[in-house]
């Protein structure tokens, strides 16, 4: 007899992605479990999860994605747990290496390349592939750090990286990108002024004019033509703002 496939859930948390979350559960409902932690969302976001049997929870006392993902993870009920953004994708070849790994296990936790398309362009440079981040981890060997923005997956054991890409739609158009870097720039100003560092114009510039150099040139943004050249300026726009936003909060 043959050993029993290990159960999968995956987790996302959401807050108005009725334009995301439609394709992202599309591509994930080979899954045995979806868990859903909302915001608060006041679109379709909910009535759309619903359509896919996912467990919903909703938390409107925002306390920051690493306290949203943990809480999200403290209802799923599988033995590998699988952590995706609504605007990210798992394409077949994925799900097939996925399972082929999760049948036989070699690592507690997994890097999977993510395939991020800017404005409609993959991009290959300026820091944006393979860009591994690790999201594939067995339940009872991980916790996402409490952390307001950028909270980053902590698995307590081995890691391998998986070969085949996670896709990741993360700016469709420039109104949603400078919504995004408004959004950021602000959670990020807000916890670095709980860490005490220091911002202001100053900082501000320096920092902004280094994350372009080296996104441009270091990175070879460059190498992805017009898109590349936005995509750098939006990263220090990124880093200007969250400096000049931390000296205002500052005073």
């Amino acid at each position: 007899m043959s050993e029993q496939q290990p159960k999968l859930s995956v987790i996302i948390i959401t807050m108005n992605e009725a334009e995301n979350i439609r394709p992202c559960l599309e591509s994930v409902s080979w899954a045995d479990e979806i868990v859903v932690v909302d915001s608060g969302s006041s679109d379709e976001t909910l009535a759309i999860c619903q359509e896919f049997s996912a467990k919903i929870v909703v938390n409107s006392d925002w306390q920051g994605f690493g306290y949203q993902k943990n809480l999200a993870l403290q209802q799923a009920t599988g033995d590998w747990i699988l952590s995706l953004d609504a605007d990210e994708r798992v394409t077949p070849e994925l799900r097939d290496e996925i399972r082929q790994n999760l049948s036989k296990p070699a690592a507690d936790g997994y890097f999977l390349p993510r395939q991020s398309y800017f404005l409609g362009k993959a991009m290959r440079h300026g820091g944006w592939w393979p860009d591994e981040i690790l999201r594939l981890f067995r339940r009872g060997s991980g916790e996402f750090s409490n952390a307001l923005i950028h909270e980053s997956l902590i698995v307590h054991g081995k890691t391998a990286t998986l070969r085949q890409p996670l896709l990741h739609y993360s700016y469709v158009n420039l109104e949603q990108l400078i919504g995004k870097i408004n959004h950021y720039s602000t959670a990020s100003a807000k916890q670095a002024q709980q860490k005490g560092k220091s911002g202001g114009l100053a900082k501000a510039l320096g920092k902004g004019l280094w994350t372009f150099f080296r996104a441009y040139f270091l990175r070879g943004g460059f190498l992805d033509g017009p898109t590349g050249l936005i995509a750098a300026i939006s990263k220090a726009e990124g880093s200007y703002y969250n400096y000049l936003k931390l000296g205002y909060l500052q005073k």
